[in-house]
């Protein structure tokens, strides 16, 4: 162990501070952001046990960035450490967040805030695409992982399988595939970590022991469990016993708790189905809405599944019964993000003491290759989705035997968000261009378009 001074809370609080305003990029980025602060900087823990959580969090449901970072301060600080990383992890964007769902519903529908946004979608499109291509190329090693990529992406585009089964169906392939003893599922997934030499366990400030807070009893998780527990669920049943069903605010609260449980696969993965039932079955908003609000959350820290509380802020807005709209709207946003992030908590506490004596379990990695697979299909889907949206003014669904997809309308296609979409691709993948240039070029290109009356 180094002999160095361990952290003080208040100390650890300034770095979770400082990681919390830089976690721009989306998940990849965060985890490396966190990677290189906590193992290669300042030596909290090495790279096994980084490692190690990392694959505990992409298995559970919600953003493993945020979760990761809920587990790395539970295993510093304790149960106080966790929710303090995970609060400062979230508390930037959403802020951030709020500040753009203000402006976004009071001058969205100006010609140059417009423009902006067409921009945006271009380039939160490609940045999509990058991502399918980033984790695809960690997690496709072998022809059955490319196979169960393509098999999920095929089962939710053309099939409209929920996403939920997919995942399960790929875990309990891992799990088949890991008693079978089959060399194709052996190996980690995720989204990796830094390059360079690996920090060893006994060589930072947790060691390669097991802490003595980390060995706590069943009964200390249930209790831990069943205040998180309350804190969520108490609040979804008094808005649905108070307001009623079909209000906005207890289908928002219904929803997205919902979501917290069966959205496994990282955040994009979160995303694809978030804007199928939030644009298709609830109408809160339009797709070229769900491509603002991602377009938001790519320009802002924090994690991207912070779009869900622009989707709850623009869904109350538009049914504010006899609220102000843009009261309504910050009460239905910050209920988002209660119901999205506070369940992160309950996953952690619960599971992080078990899973730390885990930590060489084959069974684990196996799951998590498979279900890392299926996420590669499921983020294909959505940049596909994106897509459509984006490039045609028209879909056309079809459902005919067991299909159930939505088709171009080709008279519809849109030229100018084409070239903008194909400018966004070659900065992305040919000039290597980072995200946040990428965003701002193609929104002053969509503004530039809309000054000379293209778009």
């Amino acid at each position: 162990m180094p002999d160095r001074a361990y952290p003080t809370l208040a100390q650890a609080a300034r770095i979770w501070a400082r990681i919390g305003l830089l976690s721009f990029g989306g998940p990849a980025g965060q985890i490396a952001l966190m990677h290189r602060i906590l193992v290669e900087e300042n030596r909290w823990l090495g790279e096994r046990r980084f490692l190690h959580a990392l694959n505990y969090c992409m298995l559970l449901p919600g953003p493993e960035a945020m979760q990761l970072a809920v587990y790395i301060g539970w295993l510093m600080h304790r149960t106080l450490g966790g929710i303090i990383a995970g609060l400062l992890f979230v508390v930037p964007g959403m802020v951030a967040i709020m500040a753009l769902s203000w402006i976004y519903a009071i001058w969205g529908d100006t010609g140059a805030l417009e423009g902006l946004f067409f921009g945006l979608k271009a380039a939160v499109l490609a940045i999509v695409a990058q991502a399918v291509i980033r984790i695809g190329s960690r997690a496709l090693k072998n022809r059955v992982m490319i196979g169960i990529a393509a098999a999920s992406f095929v089962a939710i585009f053309a099939f409209g399988v929920p996403f939920p089964v997919i995942v399960l169906g790929a875990a309990l392939a891992g799990f088949l595939g890991a008693q079978a003893g089959l060399a194709a599922f052996r190996g980690g997934g995720g989204h990796g970590a830094a390059g360079g030499a690996p920090v060893a366990d006994a060589d930072t400030l947790l060691g390669d022991g097991t802490p003595d807070h980390t060995r706590v009893s069943a009964g200390w998780a249930a209790r831990i469990s069943a205040v998180f527990l309350g804190l969520w669920l108490l609040p979804v049943a008094a808005l649905f016993l108070a307001l009623g069903p079909q209000d906005v605010f207890a289908q928002i609260a219904g929803f997205f708790s919902v979501m917290a449980v069966v959205t496994f696969g990282g955040a994009y993965a979160v995303l694809a189905y978030v804007a199928q039932q939030a644009v298709e079955t609830y109408g809160w908003l339009a797709p070229g809405e769900m491509l603002d609000g991602l377009g938001m959350a790519e320009t802002t820290p924090g994690p991207l599944i912070m779009v869900t509380q622009f989707v709850g802020f623009m869904g109350a807005l538009r049914e504010a019964g006899g609220l102000p709209p843009l009261l309504a709207g910050t009460l239905g946003g910050l209920l988002t993000t209660w119901v999205t992030f506070l369940p992160c908590f309950l996953w952690i506490f619960l599971g992080a003491p078990f899973i730390e004596r885990l930590r060489d379990n084959h069974t684990l990695t196996a799951a998590l290759t498979a279900v890392t697979a299926a996420v590669v299909g499921v983020i294909l889907n959505l940049a596909l989705w994106f897509g459509l949206h984006v490039l045609f003014d028209r879909l056309r669904p079809v459902a005919a035997m067991g299909l159930d997809l939505d088709l171009p309308v080709w008279r519809t296609l849109d030229p100018a968000a084409l070239v903008l979409i194909l400018a966004a691709m070659i900065a992305v993948f040919r000039l290597r261009a980072g995200t946040v240039p990428v965003l701002a070029g193609c929104a002053l290109a969509g503004l530039a378009l809309h000054l000379a009356g293209i778009v």
